[in-house]
């Protein structure tokens, strides 16, 4: 069987593991996690970088800085991960999903400023599959009805828009390095991105238990203390030692995904041309990073039958979301504004192909053929 994903391994894992475990020191902001934060504000250019356990606790955390409360409403797609909304709905917020754009799969710009009340705080795009939603004009709303921008970035390490990194444009941004993402810290992770300076002591403070321990270690306090609610959003020097390895290569993974993401498209071109299926779609100004590639049937019957077909010959090919609105948690926590015209509709036609760093040119041409007996 060809899986759907594999954890990245790039070689050198296990020899920073070994000198994390050697250091005497495990516990979170040890050498690792210094190394792999610096590379992330350097090459990124954002402001202050924080390692957490994983993509949902830099969520919370976010939820937790910007000082979410009950009565809160909280706007963003209904396709995404349970963990875009539970970081809000923890907080008592109301979540208000909007529809998506049928081309990226994004939150569709057009429709947040009719979502908008005066209990709305906050706008969460989530760039799908690493390509961005369009930051200029959520930004623009977000600065005239002043509210905070947190941006589900989740799988946009290594993708731009209009040349700026995804994650670092909003006020905060959060990234994953679970198993399935790009990059991985050895199985879960993530990274909080403060992208606002006044927020920087603060996020510390929650980051750390809600005590001024970082400052602290810093010597610019002579001991710490609980100073504000928090938790414990420190991603272990273990498991950092792990992400350095891959971040030491991140060019080289990002090349050889977009390699992959290439030869998929080029060979799948002749059936969407035939109207078979529909491919992804970059809008131009935007480099993605090759999270995913993902294709579109005619509706979810075809889905399933696709889907089936490929198991029978060895090849796992997933679905995606089921869009958030329609669960019994979305129904309770959160509304649909407007009509869903396309996030259920889209949602059901997609399907997503294997593709992962140490995947091999025979796996994929196995599973190209097998697309195109399918559709023969």
């Amino acid at each position: 069987m060809i899986p759907f994903n594999k954890p990245p391994v790039v070689g050198t894992e296990l020899e920073y593991m070994k000198q994390a475990m050697e250091s005497g020191k495990l516990c979170g902001d040890g050498n690792f996690t210094k190394k792999c934060e610096k590379w992330l504000e350097e090459q990124f250019h954002c402001h202050k970088t924080l390692l957490t356990p994983s993509c949902t606790a830099s969520l919370e955390m976010a939820a937790i800085l910007l000082d979410i409360k009950p009565g809160d409403e909280v706007i963003m797609p209904s396709f995404t991960f349970v963990s875009t909304s539970n970081a809000f709905v923890l907080r008592g917020a109301t979540i208000v999903f909007v529809d998506i754009r049928p081309d990226t799969m994004n939150i569709d710009e057009t429709k947040i400023e009719a979502a908008i009340t005066n209990k709305t705080r906050a706008i969460v795009p989530v760039h799908y599959a690493g390509v961005a939603c369009e930051m200029d004009t959520i930004m623009a709303i977000a600065k005239r009805h002043n509210l905070f921008v947190i941006e589900d970035a989740a799988q946009g390490v290594m993708s731009t828009y209009k040349g700026k990194a995804l994650g670092t444009i909003g006020h905060i941004g959060c990234y994953s390095f679970h198993e399935t993402k790009n990059y991985s810290s050895g199985g879960e992770g993530g990274a909080t991105l403060i992208n606002d300076p006044d927020l920087i002591n603060r996020a510390e403070v929650i980051r750390e238990k809600g005590t001024n321990r970082s400052q602290f270690f810093r010597g610019q306090v002579d001991k710490y203390t609980w100073r504000d609610i928090g938790s414990s959003y420190l991603m272990s020097d273990l498991q950092a030692a792990y992400l350095w390895a891959q971040l030491e290569e991140a060019e080289k993974i990002n090349e050889r995904r977009l390699a992959f993401w290439q030869i998929y498209y080029d060979a799948l071109t002749p059936l969407a041309e035939k109207g078979l299926l529909a491919l992804p779609i970059v809008p131009e100004g935007l480099e993605h990073n090759a999270h995913m590639f993902y294709i579109k049937l005619k509706d979810i019957e075809q889905r399933t039958a696709f889907n089936d077909y490929m198991k029978e010959h060895g090849v796992l090919t997933v679905f995606h979301y089921v869009s958030l609105h329609t669960s019994p948690a979305g129904m309770k926590f959160g509304r649909f504004d407007g009509e869903d015209i396309f996030t259920t509709q889209e949602s059901e036609r997609l399907v997503r192909l294997p593709m992962f760093y140490n995947m091999t040119e025979e796996e994929q041409q196995t599973v190209i053929g097998h697309i195109r007996d399918f559709f023969a």
